[in-house]
């Protein structure tokens, strides 16, 4: 048999390495990919022990399976006392380690004492390499160590699938194979002298510890993730496959539905009376077709007088749904609190209504007649706070019905509602500037400037009493930055992109359009499309250009507005 042989095989373990890769989790085990490294290290070992053409290259050879195959067996213990989640002390498995490692390392005197074997020779029969080895007392402790870990492993799988019903039978039996074929052809390699026979059952074992995995990502729930929320003992789930198979559950879950506890892993949920009201019920609501695209997946349930929430969810694996998954939230405190405030609230909410709807509106009339007194100073900006107002309000509908900024309906309101304000820091320019019948010289436009800081700080005198905080920093925001621009270049602060607030933002747009199609008395109003120019060269300079879509749509609302005032 030519070294193809091997080299083919040890190719195969590379592969299936690969794949373990492709597919690895957090929450596999760490022995694992030390199982399929040691697999490849015995194969390479393979590969050069049949290149071989002296008795040197031969024992360096046979001392790399040896790097491999002294370690695999007390993985492969590890591995299995994981998936039978047994807890070992780790001073036990210090033991076991440095026990194995003195099996290596004498080993590795392999042709310069005789430790290992008392002799090698080396033989070359039809283009086969033979070594000869005469066994010490070492190699036969080695032997037992090697069927201790086997067995030891054998009686912990024989003790779960008798004793426990968290742990899947066929992982179990998938279990048992790679380490009963590994250790037969331990014995036939033994016997026949030749190592034939191992990279084929080697590389077998890849294949069943991979098909280990990828049932361990769908049975091991405790490591998906929710062992947390579990933790927690108020909160419970289930899983079943995409068959309706038991694939577990925790203590929260088993409580609440005490029928789980007679179910055997890997078994039908349908075979077991007791759920058709839950979880065969949940499950038929959530995957009905017939729903029009609305997916119901929320359920509450009541039990011994209390109350769950709950969710049911596909059990994904790699981006692929796998099963169901059912989650139970005790909201009972909150129904209970809920109920006895539902009566108070509704004799309470109708007068709650009435008072804050008196107060809002004398609080925004108050606010209105403010900024008309400060625009009834300013010659040039008659009309100016409505008109603003009335454009962005229309900017903020078009932001809403787009949903893209996600902007809550509060913030909206409270936008539309500070936009009057903008303005009231002018109460503190000079009249002599505020009045000018023409431009302003750089010294009076520096002076101008200091309106929108004194406007917040105004805003923030007039709002500090009220307990609705976010309209005021809202209304102190549209106030103090509504004249700063993208680029930095702005006042009075010189902020720039987006540390510039969102809503000053959006008054920026109003009060420049206002401004451009309006009157002054140091110029004549201009036109739509010269105005609609001038903003649309001012995005991404002076503007936002994420508001640029929204300025667009709104656009025709805008110029129709100005034009029915025109008709007034």
């Amino acid at each position: 048999m030519n070294v193809a042989y091997y080299l083919v095989f040890f190719v195969i373990s590379c592969i299936l390495t690969v794949i373990l890769t492709a597919r690895w989790r957090k929450r596999f085990d760490v022995n694992l990919p030390l199982i399929f490294l040691c697999v490849n290290i015995c194969n390479l070992g393979y590969v050069l022990y049949y290149l071989s053409g002296d008795l040197e290259e031969a024992v360096i050879a046979n001392k790399i399976i040896y790097l491999g195959g002294c370690f695999l067996p007390l993985l492969v213990l590890f591995l299995v006392i994981r998936l039978c989640r047994f807890r070992v002390s780790r001073w036990i498995k210090a033991a076991l380690l440095t026990v194995t490692m003195i099996i290596f390392a004498g080993a590795m005197t392999t042709g310069i004492y005789p430790v290992f074997y008392k002799s090698v020779e080396y033989r070359l029969v039809d283009g086969i390499v033979y070594l000869d080895k005469r066994y010490t007392i070492f190699h036969t402790f080695f032997n037992v160590i090697l069927i201790s870990y086997f067995v030891a492993g054998l009686v912990l799988m024989v003790y779960t699938s008798v004793k426990r019903k968290d742990v899947s039978h066929k992982v179990l039996a998938l279990l048992v194979l790679p380490g009963l074929m590994c250790i037969t052809g331990f014995w036939i390699s033994r016997v026949s002298s030749t190592y034939a026979i191992m990279p084929v059952l080697y590389d077998v074992s890849l294949i069943v510890y991979l098909v280990i995995m990828h049932k361990v990502s769908m049975y091991d729930i405790i490591d998906t993730g929710i062992e947390a929320l579990a933790e927690e003992g108020d909160t419970g789930f289930v899983s079943l496959d995409s068959k309706l198979n038991y694939m577990g559950c925790n203590e929260t879950a088993m409580k609440i539905l005490p029928d789980l506890a007679r179910i055997q892993v890997d078994t039908r949920i349908k075979d077991y009376r007791g759920f058709e009201d839950t979880l065969l019920y949940w499950l038929a609501e959530f995957t009905d077709e017939d729903k029009d695209g609305i997916i119901k997946d929320q359920f509450t349930y009541e039990t011994d007088g209390r109350y769950y929430y709950v969710n049911v969810s596909y059990l994904m694996d790699n981006g692929h749904p796998r099963g169901y998954q059912f989650f139970f939230m005790d909201n009972t405190k909150e129904q209970r609190y809920i109920r006895e405030i539902n009566e108070y609230n509704e004799t309470l909410e109708e007068k709650v209504k009435e008072k804050t709807a008196h107060i809002v509106d004398m609080h925004n009339r108050l606010v209105l007649g403010m900024a008309t007194m400060v625009e009834s100073r300013d010659n040039s900006t008659g009309g100016h706070v409505r008109r603003t107002s009335d454009l962005v309000r229309m900017l903020v509908d078009k932001i809403r019905q787009d949903n893209v900024l996600d902007l809550d309906d509060e913030f909206c309101e409270d936008v539309i509602k500070a936009a009057p304000m903008h303005d009231l820091g002018k109460i503190a320019v000079d009249d002599k500037i505020l009045r000018k019948p023409g431009r302003f010289e750089p010294e009076e436009f520096e002076e101008m400037k200091k309106h929108a800081a004194e406007g917040a700080r105004i805003v923030h005198e007039i709002l500090k009493g009220t307990e609705d905080k976010l309209f005021r920093r809202i209304a102190e925001n549209v106030a103090h930055f509504h004249h700063e621009r993208w680029d930095g270049s702005g006042y009075p602060l010189g902020l720039k992109g987006e540390d510039i607030p969102l809503e000053a933002r959006i008054m920026a747009i109003a009060d420049v359009y206002d401004a451009l199609v309006s009157k002054r008395v140091y110029k004549e109003k201009m036109s739509f499309e010269k105005a609609d120019s001038i903003i649309m060269e001012g995005m991404g300079k002076h503007f936002d250009k994420k508001l640029e879509k929204y300025y667009v749509a709104a656009r025709p609302e805008f110029e129709a507005y100005y034009m029915q005032l025109e008709d007034e």
